[in-house]
C-alpha cells in the first residue's frame, strides 16, 4: 500500500477514534482514573487499606514467590475485592509476619534463659503461633472476598430492581447501570463504576462486553444474578415492547425466585450446625471450667491463670469465629438489609459529646469508662502492693487473702473483680449505643415507610394516571393517607412545593429541606428520582412507571417475609444463647468455681492447722500428703478465674450477635451494632448478677466445711 494511502488512512483512522471517545458517553459522566480511585478509598475500610500497605511493604523487604496453584485463586479474591496489591504480596505479607514471631519467641527464650529464669511457655507458645499463622495470613484476602462477595450480594436483587425499573420506561442499558451504580451503594456500586472503568482505560469496548466480563466471577456464586441480567441484555433486542417489559419483568422474576429457593434449603440446613456450634465452642467450654481449679491443684501448679487466658479469651472465641464464618460462606446471596445512613454526615454530630466547652469522641469515652472500671476491679493488688499485708476480715475469710505473693483468693477481692467485665460491657455497650441509637430510630422509621410505600405508589400512579399533575397528586394522597409514614412523606413534598415554592425534584431532593433527608431509603429515593424523570415523558408514563414500581415493592416484601419466618426458629434459639443460656451457665460455673476454690483453700488450712497438732505420726503423714496435694498456692485465684470467664462471655456475645444479625440481615452495620449494644449489657448483666449471688451463696456454703471435729 503506497504510503501517502497509509497516512490518510491513519488520519481518518484518528479521528474517527475520537468522535467515538466523545460520542460513546456522550450523556453519561465520564469515570476518569481519578474519580475511581477516590471513590475506591471511600468505599474501602481503612483496615483494608492498611493491609494493602502492610502487604506492598512487605513484598519489598522480604519476597516470597507464591505457589502457582495458589496464585489464580488469590488473583480472583484481590481482583473481586478491588485490592491494590499482588499474590506475592500477600504471601511475602504473611511470611514475614510469621517469621518475626518465631523470632520473638526465640529472642524471649534466650534472653530469659541469659537472665537465668528460662520462659518455656512463652516462647513455645509464640513460635507455634508463628509457624500456624502461615496460611491464615496468606488467606486474608480470601476472607476479605468472602466478605466483600457477601456485602455485594445483599444488593443484588436491588441492583436488578433499579436496571429494571429504569430499563422499563428508557431501554439503554449505559443510563440503567449507572443509575443503579449512583443509588445502590457501595460496594456493589464499585463494582459497577468500575465496567464502565474498564471502558475508560479501553480494556473492553462496549458495556456489554465489560458487563458480560464482570458477571464471570458470579457464575460459581450467583447464577441468578447473572442470568437475570443476560435477560435484561435480551429484551434490548425486542422490537415489541410488551415483549421487551415482559423480559424485564421476568429478569427481576429470576433474581427473587432464585435467592427464595436457596435461603429456602440454607434455613433447613442451619439448625444442626448451629446446635453443633453452639455446644462445642460454648457450653462444653464453660462446663469444662469448673474442673481448672481442681486440675491446678493435682497437678501441683501446672495449670496457670495465663494458660486458661490464652485458652478461653483467645483461641476459643477464634475457634468460634472461625465457625461462624464457615456458615456465613455458606448463606444465600442476594437477600439482606442495606446500610445508606452511615454514609450521611448530618449523623456525625451524634458521635460526639461536648464537656465543659471540651469535644470528646466517643471511642474517648468508651477508653474512660473501661479504664476507670479495670482501676477498681485491681484493687486488691495495688492495696498489696502498696501496703503489704494489709487485710481484713470478710464474711467469714479474708477480703483480699493474699498467700505469700500468690492471689487474690478473697471473696472481696472476688467482688471487685465483677467491676472489670462490667466497665468492659458498659463500655463497649456504651459505644457501640452511641454508634447507632439515632440511625437505629430513623431506620425504624423508614422501614414502616417502606412497608407501606408500595400502596402509597399505586395511589399516586392512578392519580397521575386520570390526568392530575404531580404536584397536585402528591398533596391528594398525603390528604388520603393522613396519619401514616407515607402520608408524612408525601405531606412534606407538598408543604415545600406551597409554602417555598420548590419544584417537584427540589421538594423532594433539596440538601436542606428535602423531605427525603427524613426517610434515607434507597427504595424510596430511587422510586422518587424515577418518578421525576419519567415525569418528562408524560404522565402516562410516569403513571406506569409508579404503579410497576409499587408492584415490585409487594413482590421484594413477600419474599423478605418468608425468607425471615424460614430463618426464625434457627435465629430465636440464638437470640437466647447470647442473652440468656450462656450468660447464665457461666455466672453458675463461676459461683461452683469459687466455691471448689475456698473449699479448698480452708481445708488447706484445716489440714495445716492438725498436721501442726500432732495427732499420730501415721495420721499426720497421710494429712500431710492430701494437704500437700490440696495446695491452695497451687489453684488459680478466684480473682483471675472471674476476669476470664467474665471476658468470654463478652467475646461471645459479640460473636453470636454478629452471627445472628448477619445470617438475618446480612451486612448491616447499624442494626448489629445496636443489637450489640444491647446484648452486650443485658448478657453481661445477667452473668454478674448470677455471679454474685452463688459467689455469696456458694462462699457461705465452703466457710461451713470442717474436718476439724470429725477427727476429733
Amino acid at each position: 500500500m503506497p504510503d501517502d494511502i497509509k497516512k490518510i488512512l491513519k488520519k481518518y483512522e484518528k479521528k474517527l477514534q475520537g468522535e467515538t471517545d466523545t460520542n460513546i458517553f456522550s450523556n453519561q459522566e465520564p469515570i476518569t482514573t481519578t474519580e475511581y480511585t477516590t471513590f475506591r478509598k471511600e468505599i474501602l475500610e481503612k483496615k483494608v487499606t492498611y493491609y494493602e500497605k502492610l502487604c506492598n511493604t512487605a513484598e519489598k523487604i522480604l519476597h516470597i514467590n507464591t505457589k502457582e496453584k495458589d496464585k489464580q485463586k488469590l488473583w480472583e479474591s484481590i481482583n473481586l475485592c478491588h485490592l491494590d496489591i499482588t499474590p506475592d504480596g500477600a504471601t511475602s505479607f504473611a511470611g514475614l509476619t510469621s517469621l518475626l514471631t518465631v523470632l520473638l519467641g526465640m529472642l524471649i527464650g534466650g534472653i530469659s534463659y541469659a537472665l537465668g529464669n528460662f520462659l518455656l511457655f512463652p516462647m513455645l507458645l509464640l513460635v507455634i503461633v508463628g509457624l500456624i499463622l502461615v496460611k491464615p495470613l496468606n488467606n486474608i484476602p480470601h476472607y476479605i472476598a468472602n466478605k466483600w462477595r457477601l456485602e455485594v450480594s445483599n444488593q443484588m436483587v436491588l441492583c436488578i430492581l433499579y436496571v429494571v425499573m429504569y430499563m422499563r420506561h428508557t431501554s439503554n442499558l449505559e443510563h440503567a447501570i449507572k443509575f443503579a451504580a449512583e443509588h445502590v451503594g457501595g460496594p456493589l456500586s464499585l463494582d459497577l463504576k468500575k465496567v464502565f472503568w474498564d471502558i475508560e482505560t479501553e480494556k473492553h469496548f462496549t458495556i456489554k462486553e465489560s458487563l458480560d466480563t464482570y458477571l464471570q466471577q458470579w457464575k460459581g456464586h450467583n447464577l441468578e444474578f447473572v442470568e437475570s441480567f443476560h435477560l435484561i441484555e435480551g429484551s434490548l433486542y425486542e422490537n415489541n415492547d410488551q415483549r421487551r417489559i415482559a423480559m424485564l419483568e421476568k429478569a427481576l422474576q429470576v433474581m427473587l425466585d432464585g435467592t427464595y429457593e436457596k435461603m429456602l434449603h440454607y434455613a433447613h440446613n442451619l439448625q444442626s450446625p448451629i446446635t453443633i456450634l453452639h455446644m462445642l465452642g460454648v457450653i462444653l467450654p464453660i462446663l469444662g471450667l469448673v474442673i481448672f481449679p481442681l486440675i491446678g491443684s493435682f497437678l501441683s501448679g501446672l495449670i496457670q491463670w495465663y494458660h486458661l487466658f490464652i485458652l478461653y479469651n483467645l483461641i476459643l472465641p477464634l475457634l468460634v469465629m472461625g465457625m461462624g464464618y464457615n456458615l456465613l460462606n455458606k448463606r444465600p446471596t442476594g437477600y439482606g438489609g442495606e446500610d445508606i445512613l452511615q454514609q450521611n454526615p448530618a449523623f456525625k454530630q451524634y458521635q460526639e459529646y461536648k464537656i465543659g466547652g471540651a469535644t470528646l469522641s466517643t471511642a474517648f469515652i468508651t477508653t474512660c469508662i473501661i479504664i476507670t472500671f479495670v482501676l477498681i476491679g485491681f484493687l486488691p493488688f495495688i492495696i498489696h502492693y502498696t501496703t503489704p499485708g494489709q487485710d481484713f476480715a470478710f464474711l467469714g475469710g479474708k477480703f483480699l487473702d493474699f498467700k505469700d505473693g500468690n492471689g487474690p483468693y478473697g471473696l472481696g477481692a472476688l467482688l471487685l473483680s465483677l467491676l472489670i467485665p462490667l466497665g468492659i460491657a458498659l463500655g463497649l455497650s456504651f459505644y457501640f449505643g452511641t454508634k447507632s441509637k439515632k440511625l437505629i430510630e430513623i431506620k425504624k422509621k423508614t422501614d414502616d415507610l417502606e412497608l407501606e410505600f408500595s400502596g402509597a405508589l399505586f395511589q399516586l400512579g392512578n392519580r397521575i394516571g386520570d390526568g392530575m399533575p404531580a404536584e397536585i397528586a402528591f398533596g391528594k394522597v398525603s390528604e388520603s393517607m393522613q396519619g401514616t409514614p407515607s402520608g408524612e412523606f408525601f405531606k412534606q413534598v407538598t408543604s415545600n412545593i406551597r409554602r417555598l415554592g420548590m419544584g417537584l425534584h427540589k421538594a423532594i431532593f433539596d440538601p436542606q429541606k428535602g423531605a427525603i433527608l427524613l426517610y434515607p431509603s434507597r427504595l424510596i429515593d430511587s422510586s422518587m428520582k424515577i418518578l421525576v424523570e419519567s415525569s418528562r415523558k408524560g404522565s402516562q408514563i410516569v403513571s406506569k412507571s409508579m404503579l410497576t414500581i409499587s408492584d415490585y415493592f409487594n413482590r421484594i416484601r413477600k419474599v423478605n417475609e418468608r425468607l425471615k419466618d424460614l430463618l426464625a426458629d434457627v435465629l430465636s434459639s440464638m437470640k437466647s444463647q447470647t442473652t440468656f443460656l450462656t450468660p447464665l451457665i457461666a455466672g453458675i460455673v463461676v459461683g461452683v468455681g469459687i466455691m471448689v476454690v475456698t473449699i479448698i483453700n480452708k481445708l488447706g488450712e484445716q489440714f495445716q492447722n492438725v498436721t501442726t497438732g500432732g495427732t499420730g505420726e501415721g495420721f499426720t503423714t497421710g494429712l500431710g500428703t492430701i494437704a500437700t496435694i490440696l495446695n491452695i498456692k497451687d489453684v488459680i485465684p478466684s480473682f483471675h478465674f472471674q476476669i476470664i470467664v467474665g471476658l468470654y462471655v463478652i467475646e461471645i456475645i459479640i460473636v453470636l450477635t454478629i452471627l445472628s444479625t448477619t445470617i438475618e440481615r446480612g451486612y448491616d452495620k447499624t442494626t448489629t451494632r445496636y443489637r450489640l449494644s444491647k446484648n452486650i449489657l443485658r448478657g453481661t448483666g445477667l452473668y454478674l448478677i448470677v455471679s454474685l449471688l452463688g459467689a455469696l451463696l456458694f462462699t457461705v456454703l465452703a466457710n461451713s466445711v470442717s474436718i476439724v471435729g470429725t477427727i476429733g
